[in-house]
Formats: C-alpha cells, sequence, structure tokens
C-alpha cells in the first residue's frame, strides 16, 4: 500500500485487488474482536457447505460406472469456485483455505455416516449450525456498529482469506 498525493485527504494506492479488501475490512472490524469472527465465520462456511453437499447431484451413468459417483456433488462445485476465487486474490492463503474446507469436509462426511446410522440429518445440524452462526455475526458487528448489508457480504465472502491473512501476518510469512 503506497501513499498519493498531497491532499490533506490520502489517497491509497494497492499493488493488489486483495490489498484494497484487506484494507477495507481492517478499517471496518478494526475494534473487532477477530478470534470470534473467525469462529463464526468457520462455522457458517462449515453450515452453507455441508447444505451444498447435501442437494442432490444427478447420477450420471457414466459417473456410476466408474464408481465415481460418490465423489462429485455439488459442494465439490462449490469448492472448486470458492477456491479459484480466492487464488486469483490470494495463492497462499488460498491453500489454507483449502486445508481448512479438507478438514470440513471429513466432518460433513462423519455427519453423513451418522446420519445414516440413525442420527440426525445432516441437513438439520447443518442449517442449525449455518443459522446459528450468521446470526451471531450478524449481531456481533451490529452490536460494534459495523452493520450494513454490503460489509457483512464482504466479511462473508472475503472474511476467510482475511482472517488468514492475520494469522499469516503474526508468523510473518507472505501471501
Amino acid at each position: 500500500m503506497k501513499k498519493k498525493g498531497r491532499n490533506t485527504k490520502q489517497q491509497l494506492h494497492f499493488d493488489r485487488p486483495v490489498d484494497r479488501y484487506f484494507y477495507e475490512l481492517d478499517q471496518t472490524y478494526k475494534q473487532g474482536d477477530k478470534g470470534l469472527y473467525a469462529l463464526f465465520l468457520a462455522l457458517a462456511f462449515f453450515g452453507v457447505m455441508g447444505l451444498i453437499w447435501m442437494i442432490p447431484f444427478p447420477q450420471f451413468d457414466f459417473l456410476v460406472r466408474v464408481n465415481a459417483h460418490t465423489f462429485l456433488n455439488w459442494g465439490s462445485f462449490f469448492i472448486a469456485i470458492i477456491i479459484y476465487c480466492y487464488l486469483k486474490l490470494a495463492p497462499t492463503l488460498s491453500y489454507a483455505v483449502l486445508f481448512c474446507i479438507g478438514i470440513m469436509s471429513f466432518f460433513i462426511v462423519q455427519l453423513e455416516y451418522v446420519e445414516r446410522d440413525g442420527g440426525p440429518t445432516v441437513v438439520g445440524v447443518c442449517s442449525l449450525i449455518a443459522g446459528l452462526s450468521l446470526l451471531a455475526l450478524w449481531l456481533i458487528t451490529r452490536k460494534e456498529g459495523y452493520i450494513n448489508g454490503r460489509n457483512f457480504v464482504r466479511l462473508l465472502a472475503i472474511g476467510p482469506i482475511w482472517l488468514w491473512s492475520k494469522v499469516f501476518q503474526q508468523l510473518k510469512w507472505k501471501y
């Protein structure tokens, strides 16, 4: 980030779009507890991913023949789109998110096994987790005075790599 101009109003120049996004999030959520944001963003992401994962996917004959039909679902497309978007913004941070998604995927599959064995449905569990997490995020941002639709959507969309950038900064790793 570089400052340009001699006006009383400082103009900022960012080398990458992600730097501008992170700067805006830093300015919007500078007083907030990043730990709470990380917890509820991760839970909301898990809940939404679990819900998308459970949308029935068409059973194509060629996938069934090669026994690959169990590995492809709408969650796969969701993950691919998210990682592609994050990869375009900050490759190193996208790998950290991908690692987290791998862990979340493991737990979603475990929830499927629990449902198969007579436990609660994955849709029910993920709906509850996503709903409570989004509500908690909304209340936290509202309490701190940051609430508006645009900022909240930006927090949900860019928040995971923004929070990972804070971890990378603490470790003095480049992203």
